[in-house]
C-alpha cells in the first residue's frame, strides 16, 4: 500500500511479533539499541560466537609454556631469554655453584703466595731496570699458583655446565633443582664428562701442532722463500679457524648436554652432537658466534675495573708491600665475578641448543610435555 493513500476502513496497526521463546505475562523483553540488525546466520536462530580477545598471528605455532621455555622450536630470543629465565628460576644451581666453584679455585693462587712469602711488590733494581733473581721467582710462583687455581677453575666450571644442563631440562618442564640435586643428577657421568672434555681438547692440540710442524717443515726442510712460508702460513691459519668452527658447532657445543641426558657414554655423546647438528651449521654457527660475542664483551667489562686496580696495585707497590698479593686477590675476584653470570648463562644456551635440536628433529617437545603432565599442543 502506497503512503499517499489512505488505509481501508477497519484497518488496524498490527502488534508486533513475540520474540522466539517468550511467553504472555512475561516481562517485555528490552528494546534494541538504535542501529541494531539481527544476525543472519547460516540457518535459523544461529547466534555469533563469542571471538576471543587476542589471536596468534599466522605461521606462528601455539605451545605450551610449563616451564622456563616454550616447548616449540626456540628463536634467538626464546633462547637467550631462556637462558635468563633459568638463571632467575634457579640461581642456587647456576650462579650459586658458579661461585662456589670459581671462589674455591681462586683460593688456590692466594694460599700459594702467601705459603711461598710471594707478596711484595716488583720493583725494578734503579741501576740496572731489571728485576732481582729472588723478584723473578716471587714472580713465577705467583704466576704458577694463578695457572693452577686456573685450571681447577675450568674443570670446575666444566662441572657446573653438567649441573645445568640438568637445571635447564627441568626447568623446560617447571620443575626446580636445588645445587645439591643437580651435583647428584650427575653421579656416573662425571669422569665421563672430563674425559670427554680432555679428548677434545687433545685433538685441537694435536691438529694445531701438526699445522705447526708443517710451517716449520716448510721453512726449514725445504727452504722455501720467506714470502711463501708467509703464505703458506696464512693459509694453514685460515683452514685451522674453518676447521675449529666446524668442530666447535658439530662436536663440542652440544656434547655436554647431549653425555648428561642421554644413556650415552662419551663417543656416544660426541656422536649426538654431530647428527643433532647435521643440517644446522649455519644456524648454530650464528647463534654461538653471537653468543661467544656477548659473553667476551661482557666478561671484559666486569673484568676490567679489577684488572686495572690489580696493575695499579702491582706496579706502585714497594719491595716490603703487598702489591702482589693485593693483585692475586683482586684478580681472583674479577674472575669470580665474571664467571658466576657469564659461565651459567653460556652453558644454559648450551643445554637449550640441544633440546631446541632435539624438538625440530626429534619431536622432544612430546616427551617434555609427558614430563610436565600436559597434553601435547
Amino acid at each position: 500500500m502506497s503512503g499517499d493513500q489512505p488505509p481501508p476502513p477497519g484497518w488496524q496497526e498490527p502488534e508486533p511479533a513475540d520474540p522466539p521463546g517468550w511467553r504472555a505475562g512475561s516481562p517485555s523483553p528490552p528494546a534494541a539499541p538504535p542501529g541494531w540488525q539481527p544476525y543472519q546466520g547460516q540457518y535459523p536462530g544461529q547466534y555469533p560466537q563469542p571471538q576471543p580477545p587476542y589471536a596468534y598471528p599466522a605461521g606462528v605455532p601455539v605451545a605450551h609454556k610449563p616451564g622456563a621455555i616454550a616447548l616449540r622450536p626456540l628463536a634467538l630470543g626464546d633462547i637467550f631469554d631462556g637462558a635468563f629465565r633459568i638463571i632467575r628460576y634457579n640461581p642456587g644451581a647456576t650462579i650459586g655453584a658458579a661461585v662456589l666453584v670459581s671462589a674455591v679455585a681462586m683460593v688456590v693462587p692466594v694460599v700459594v703466595g702467601l705459603a711461598s712469602g710471594s707478596t711484595g711488590g716488583l720493583t725494578p733494581d734503579p741501576d740496572t731496570g731489571n728485576l732481582s733473581d729472588s723478584q723473578i721467582v716471587t714472580l713465577l710462583v705467583a704466576l704458577g699458583g694463578l695457572l693452577a687455581g686456573s685450571q681447577l677453575q675450568s674443570i670446575g666450571l666444566l662441572f657446573v655446565s653438567g649441573m645445568i644442563a640438568h637445571v635447564t631440562s627441568a626447568a623446560a618442564v617447571g620443575r626446580k633443582l636445588s645445587m645439591s640435586e643437580a651435583w647428584a643428577a650427575t653421579l656416573g657421568k662425571r669422569w665421563r664428562l672430563l674425559g670427554m672434555s680432555f679428548l677434545l681438547g687433545l685433538g685441537v692440540i694435536a691438529v694445531a701442532t701438526v699445522a705447526v710442524g708443517l710451517v716449520v717443515l716448510a721453512a726449514v726442510a725445504f727452504r722455501a722463500p720467506v714470502g711463501e712460508v708467509v703464505l703458506f702460513g696464512v693459509v694453514v691459519g685460515l683452514m685451522l679457524v674453518v676447521g675449529y668452527l666446524w668442530f666447535w658447532v658439530r662436536m663440542r657445543a652440544l656434547a655436554v648436554p647431549a653425555l648428561m641426558l642421554e644413556p650415552v657414554g662419551v663417543f656416544g655423546a660426541i656422536g649426538r652432537a654431530i647428527r643433532l647438528s647435521r643440517s644446522q651449521f649455519w644456524r648454530l654457527l650464528g647463534l654461538l658466534l653471537l653468543v661467544a660475542l656477548v659473553v667476551g664483551v661482557a666478561g671484559g667489562v666486569m673484568r676490567a675495573p679489577f684488572s686495572i686496580a690489580a696493575q695499579v696495585f702491582l706496579t706502585g707497590s714497594t719491595d716490603t708491600g703487598y702489591g702482589l698479593l693485593t693483585y692475586l686477590l683482586l684478580t681472583a675476584v674479577g674472575t669470580v665475578i665474571s664467571s658466576a653470570v657469564l659461565q651459567p648463562f653460556s652453558a644454559a644456551v648450551s643445554a637449550l641448543l640441544y633440546i631446541d635440536q632435539r624438538i625440530r628433529k626429534e619431536a622432544y617437545d612430546v616427551e617434555l610435555l609427558g614430563r610436565a603432565g600436559l597434553p601435547p599442543a
